[in-house]
């Protein structure tokens, strides 16, 4: 499996498009490995590989997240990066992984020696890779489930948040996030431009605001669009492109989602 990873890599050209080609199929490979250990029972899939798995939006995403769903006392954390470890070293991966689970988030962070000199993306053979993994044990409430089947490298069955749900993640990301994240602007134009008349799941977008310490008045169906606007109208959009070309398929793709046609979108 190691073996097939690096093809991929190097059927690309350029440090970040191997990169991305390379971190996709772990990424893909994990959710695989994941499924088997029985994770999908209990959690779901979330964040911005889950819209890259799911809807193909056209960036590549750093981190796997999910959501603790149901059935709670048949996950375990350790029992899962146990078990991934295993999997991983067997695909002939160098890998050590360090996991925390004390707190309400869990976070892991799987880290591969040499993979990246052998692919021919670091000339340093002591250079780590790592995929970040994170489970969210109290998420807020709300959330519509869906289970999902994806052929992406391999066939891969998930459970993961309906679009309204996965919307609501991303503007509660948009309005509590302390700094900017490129992403989440590139995200929210490209949403908008794919569903014309999509609106976030409210439910969740309301307990998940309350949880983070939310002051003042609560987004609703009629003026939810006037509070994302003012934050794109604020956000520093040099910042903003900074963030986030690495991890576009086409870097030209921010001639398109700019600053005035994303408000445009808005509204």
């Amino acid at each position: 499996m190691k073996d097939y990873c690096l093809e991929v890599a190097s059927k690309h050209e350029g440090f970040n498009a191997k990169l991305n080609a390379m971190r996709e199929y772990l990424q893909a490979y994990t959710l695989m490995l994941m499924h088997g250990e029985g994770l999908f029972r209990t959690t779901a899939f979330i964040g911005g590989t889950a819209l890259r798995f799911l809807h193909n939006i056209p960036r590549f995403s750093e981190d796997l997240d999910f959501s603790l769903a149901k059935d709670r006392k048949a996950y375990s954390f350790e029992r899962l990066m146990k078990g991934l470890k295993e999997e991983l070293a067997l695909a002939g991966y160098a890998v050590s992984i360090v996991y925390k689970d004390e707190k309400t988030v869990h976070s892991a962070f799987l880290k591969f020696s040499g993979l990246l000199y052998e692919a021919g993306i670091s000339p340093l053979k002591s250079q780590n890779f790592s995929i970040k993994v994170e489970v969210d044990t109290n998420p807020p409430e709300g959330a519509v489930l869906k289970t999902e089947v994806v052929n992406k490298y391999f066939p891969i069955s998930f459970l993961s948040y309906d679009t309204a749900s996965l919307f609501a993640g991303k503007t509660h990301a948009l309005l509590s996030r302390k700094y900017t994240k490129g992403r989440d602007f590139f995200d929210l134009g490209w949403y908008l431009s794919k569903w014309k008349d999509l609106t976030p799941n409210f439910v969740l977008l309301k307990n998940a605001l309350k949880q983070t310490g939310w002051k003042g008045e609560i987004p609703s169906e009629n003026n939810w669009k006037d509070f994302i606007y003012k934050v794109v109208q604020n956000t520093d959009w040099v910042k903003m492109k900074k963030d986030v070309e690495n991890f576009l398929e086409k870097p030209s793709d921010l001639n398109i989602f700019t600053k005035k046609n994303i408000l445009g979108l808005i509204k």
